[in-house]
């Protein structure tokens, strides 16, 4: 029931089924993956980060005392989530809480933690959301101070504007007038936090970059100039496109490779959330331009934004990326500059809006000796190809205006790429490496076929083409740079058909025949039969199988796709990968014990909330970046299991490793990643710097202590693509079988 409920989409249901399942067996390996599977989305991490930083709960804390016992008896806490807030709220003396929560899932847990704290009659608590509630049917009158933290990386993004907007309309008291109006301070209603500012910067990141552009030319064998325009699904302008979101998020103190600030950080917003005319008027203020000053040479990639949260006069919270703190920052995405140079002297134009209550910063222009280039067309109409930093500033300059001449009236048309899917195209290595382990099979099947019974000409003969299929999940080339090795018919399962057109031109401008190339799931009725032979009399010369997630975990059900594709291969063909390898190490983080649970015995600002949001801990910490971590190294890498595709007698599901500690300290956890072997002399790493897969770490249970010269056994578990992993000190000292 609660598989096919996550599978629908419901995923508040199917979290209380799972975690039901798991209460009544808690040692059932099903019960508790399923639960793992969902809980990172039903609890989202950053409430574990949120509840162990401290500087932000005691401010929050002191703004509503202050706002309580200065007459504010009467208190709605919109999106309560674990319900300290209201709580907060009620220990500050206020006569009357009320609380709200959309989520089922945090309205039970809020429901668990006033119960433990004695509030459950005390604070009111309700499963609606705020733009649902009515005086008198939810709360009885309206209230004096509504407090809530309902914000995103963007400011906006949770619809903080459009609850803000229906509060002052019909849940809280007229705002507090101007100095010379008599009004009863009793009589008024506010908002804690009070307002915000919002800053930015532009930046430039080879990280950002190659998740949101293409930056190669070449992808394997394959020449991508014919691709056409790629780019991720996050997209801003200042007119609202309900397919492209406005901004994703990164903590630039942990971007790999860091970053390069290519302004000065510049103010973009003021909002004042007591105001209700101006978060009314948000939407339909004019698009601000701020012309920017460039102070470092660089290719404007993306402007990355935060904002200062101003709970009251005197006290706030900055989201900034120097900020020892919770939040991400916003990144605004840059895809037009074709590899366009801003020096100094030069002035990057920004416009900023909110016309669908989403803060929108978009980079248009760029000013240079007294003349605008627009970023937002395409610099150079007649190149497809990839950006080239021309080095004559006048010669760049002309490309640039004549761009602007000739594409001013064209409408663009892309294929958009998910940004894990942009990296993988931007992936030099990891094509070249698939090209030249399919290239030595297929030259080795090709003269196995020379050398067989059959005495025809084996080119001209279309039925002894070697059939390749490949499953990769979302886009891939690997079926093309199968099909450029010549004598194959490649299949995809490319499915989205904007994408099949950018494989079908790329076919032609690489000289690969249409027939050779065919999409597998335009074939299928039932994508669950993806795994059959190509037609009755042919079987399969290579399967592609998809391994990895993007978030560093094991796909699920491998194995079983592996053991089918095994029985679909012809003599001689092979599955790639063939084997897959973890890695692991021995770290200290204190950063994955924040993100994975609240830490400490002391109760959260006096109140019990970790015992109940702490059993939506999960073991495996995923998307992480092992380069960026903040963390000390306690061993050497170590092999800690082996997947064999081909060979299933080869597999196992338990293993113990031993390691050697290189460190005194606490180990937390065991970071893990894969060298993913396409055949015994050519490897991918998704560790390596310009993998598109993040890493993942098993955070143990409890920390534990070693010095340097332990011995650390490791019983490490495969269940069903899901890798376990629990450690103690070997005592003994005496060698052991790995």
């Amino acid at each position: 029931m609660g598989e096919h409920l996550f599978r629908m989409g419901f995923r508040d249901e199917a979290a209380g089924h799972f975690h039901k399942a798991l209460k009544l067996r808690p040692d059932y390996p099903e019960a508790r993956e399923n639960f793992y599977r969902v809980a990172n989305w039903l609890v989202e991490r950053w409430h574990f980060l949120m509840l162990n930083d401290h500087g932000r709960n005691r401010k929050y804390q002191q703004a509503i005392q202050k706002a309580v016992q200065s007459g504010c008896n009467t208190v709605l806490d919109i999106g309560t989530g674990t319900g300290i807030l209201s709580m907060c709220a009620k220990k500050a003396g206020a006569a009357e809480v009320y609380a709200c929560e959309l989520s089922k899932t945090m309205y039970e847990l809020a429901c668990e933690v006033l119960t433990a704290n004695g509030m459950d009659g005390r604070i009111n608590i309700l499963h609606i959301k705020s733009l649902e509630m009515e005086v008198p049917k939810d709360i009885p009158h309206r209230v004096s101070l509504v407090v809530t933290e309902t914000v995103d990386a963007g400011l906006f993004g949770e619809g903080i504007i459009e609850s803000l907007i229906h509060a002052w309309h019909h849940l809280l008291l007229p705002p507090q007038r101007g100095e010379n109006e008599f009004q009863e301070q009793s009589a008024t209603g506010r908002v804690i936090p009070a307002g915000a500012t919002v800053f930015g910067m532009a930046v430039e990141s080879l990280e950002i970059r190659r998740h949101h552009r293409l930056c190669v030319s070449d992808v394997g064998s394959l020449s991508v100039a014919a691709a056409g325009e790629l780019r991720s699904p996050v997209s801003c302008s200042s007119e609202p496109d309900e397919s492209m979101e406005p901004y994703t998020t990164e903590r630039l103190s942990r971007l790999p490779g860091g970053y390069k600030a290519l302004t000065e950080p510049f103010t973009a917003l003021n909002i004042d959330f007591n105001n209700v005319q101006e978060l009314e008027g948000l939407s339909s203020r004019p698009v601000q331009r701020i012309h920017l000053p460039i102070t470092q040479e660089g290719e404007v990639d993306a402007l990355a934004v935060w904002f200062q949260l101003h709970l009251d006069e005197e006290s706030s919270l900055s989201t900034g990326p120097q900020e020892d703190t919770c939040w991400e920052q916003a990144i605004y995405p840059v895809h037009s500059t074709k590899g366009f140079v801003l020096k100094p002297k030069d002035e990057l134009i920004v416009e900023v809006s909110c016309r669908d209550a989403y803060l929108r910063l978009c980079s248009v222009a760029v000013q240079r000796d007294g003349r605008e280039i627009r970023l937002d067309k395409r610099l150079d109409s007649q190149d497809s190809g990839p950006p080239v930093s021309n080095p004559n500033p006048e010669a760049e300059l002309c490309t640039a205006l004549a761009g602007l001449q000739t594409d001013q009236n064209q409408t663009k048309d892309f294929s958009m790429l998910e940004c894990a899917e942009m990296a993988l195209m931007n992936n030099h290595d990891y094509h070249q490496s698939f090209c030249t382990a399919l290239g030595k099979l297929i030259s080795q099947l090709k003269v196995r076929s020379r050398n067989g019974e059959r005495a025809s000409d084996v080119q001209s003969d279309s039925s002894d083409l070697l059939y390749v299929l490949d499953v990769s999940e979302g886009f891939s080339l690997l079926s093309l740079i199968a099909a450029s090795h010549g004598h194959v018919k490649a299949y995809s399962s490319v499915e989205k058909s904007k994408q099949q057109e950018v494989l079908k031109r790329l076919a032609r401008s690489n000289n690969i025949p249409e027939q050779h190339l065919e999409f597998w799931l335009n074939h299928m009725e039932d994508e669950q039969g993806m795994l059959k032979r190509p037609s009755r009399e042919k079987l399969w010369s290579a399967i592609i199988l998809d391994c990895v997630e993007t978030c560093g975990l094991i796909r699920q059900k491998l194995m079983e796709k592996a053991s089918l594709a095994r029985c679909l291969l012809e003599d001689g063909g092979r599955i790639f990968p063939e084997k897959i390898v973890v890695h692991g190490m021995l770290v200290e983080s204190d950063t994955l014990l924040l993100e994975s649970a609240v830490q400490g015995q002391e109760p959260t600002l006096g109140f019990s909330i970790a015992p109940f949001i702490n059993q939506f801990t999960v073991p495996v910490h995923v998307f992480l970046d092992f380069s960026t971590l903040e963390c000390r190294h306690l061993s050497e890498s170590v092999e800690l299991f082996v997947l064999d595709l081909m060979d299933a007698n080869a597999n196992y599901t338990n293993r113990e490793v031993k390691v050697l500690a290189t460190a005194a300290g606490r180990i937390t956890a065991v970071p893990f990643w894969y060298n993913i072997n396409l055949d015994p002399e050519i490897s991918v790493s998704t560790l390596s710097h310009n993998s598109h897969w993040k890493q993942a770490a098993a955070v143990l249970q409890e920390p534990l202590e070693v010095q340097a010269g332990d011995w650390v056994r490791l019983a490490v578990k495969l269940h069903k693509s899901t890798i376990s992993i629990s450690a103690h000190i070997e005592n003994d000292g005496r060698p052991m079988e790995q």
